[in-house]
């Protein structure tokens, strides 16, 4: 409650989800469980509370919509609605699907590579294996386009296509 009363005026959406047990994650912290439905419950209902008291939207980043009739928005964290009106444009993006069942993002799209991330957190889903995180941080070349290594022989490299989606854009750019 109290980081959201510093932070009121300040910001205006913050982001939740809960724990999904991943494989990964069950190896890496076998002692973490998820919420129940009603610890869920419980939790939206109270930072719902929280954020309308300090003028702050929750949004629940792949969850069931269920936990909207509690006050939270399970529309996408990076909803078209969320992008347009920081950027203050219009966009006419591409139908696409996700990666997720539950993701209702604007952009959802994987970016890295797997066992990078030097941070180590015990529940995070992209890495399987310290020591191997360790030995791929080992093979960062700061002067490749890759995240870990060099091109190799055998490797494909994909153009991707990049296009605007803007249709409308306002004079001034807004970042609330």
């Amino acid at each position: 409650m109290q980081d959201a009363e510093q932070l009121k005026g300040y910001t205006h959406n913050c982001t939740i989800s809960f724990l999904d047990l991943y494989e990964k994650v069950k190896r890496n912290a076998p002692d973490l469980r998820p919420p129940t439905k009603e610890e869920q419950i419980r939790i939206a209902k109270e930072f719902a509370k929280i954020g309308k008291s300090n003028n702050i939207t929750i949004h629940a980043c792949c969850e069931k919509n269920f936990l909207s009739e509690y006050g939270l928005k399970c529309n996408g964290c990076m909803s078209q609605e969320i992008i347009e009106k920081s950027i203050n444009c219009k966009l006419e993006p591409p139908k696409k699907k996700n990666l997720r069942q539950e993701c209702n993002c604007l952009m959802g799209s994987d970016i890295g590579a797997y066992n990078t991330c030097g941070h180590l957190c015990k529940y995070c889903y992209a890495n399987a294996n310290k020591n191997l995180v360790i030995e791929n941080m080992k093979k960062h070349n700061e002067d490749s386009p890759f995240l870990i290594g060099n091109y190799e022989s055998g490797d494909k490299i994909a153009e991707a296509k990049q296009k605007s989606w803007i249709t409308y854009q306002n004079e001034q750019i807004s970042f609330i």
